[in-house]
């Protein structure tokens, strides 16, 4: 299997890790609403040891919500979500944008489905473009 990498936006943090991912996840419950600051988490769940980070480690910022199982990792620079250890130490969970290639895996499914944003299904159905639009 070979390796994959990803980053954060500014590029200060640099991990890699094995593209052996088994799960991933588009999850739309409310926290995840809150930390991702969209509709749903993208995320990939591989084992715990499955990471190297390659530069910025010590910008990587974590955090715990009290009383639920809720983590999120981010860059204190320019902080864009990044790898962590699930709260249960049994999983490494990495957020699907950070990664600079493609996973060995599609998307599973989609998780707390009742919970997801009440403007979710119509943007699916709204106009696309490349890019801005004119």
């Amino acid at each position: 299997m070979e390796n994959i990498q990803g980053s954060c936006l500014c590029g200060a943090v640099r991990f890699s890790c094995e593209n052996n991912f088994n799960q991933f996840h588009l999850c739309h419950c409310q926290q995840c609403q809150k930390t991702s600051g969209s509709a749903h988490a993208a995320n990939l769940f591989t084992a715990v040891d499955n990471i190297e980070w390659l530069s910025g480690a010590d910008l990587v910022k974590r955090f715990d919500l009290d009383g639920r199982a809720i983590t999120s990792c981010f860059c204190q620079a320019c902080g864009c979500s990044l790898p962590y250890v699930s709260g249960t130490g049994k999983a490494l969970v990495v957020p699907a944008g950070s990664l600079d290639g493609q996973p060995n895996i599609t998307v599973d499914d989609h998780i707390f489905w009742e919970e997801r944003a009440c403007w979710y299904d119509t943007a699916l159905t709204s106009q696309t473009f490349s890019g801005f639009p004119k």
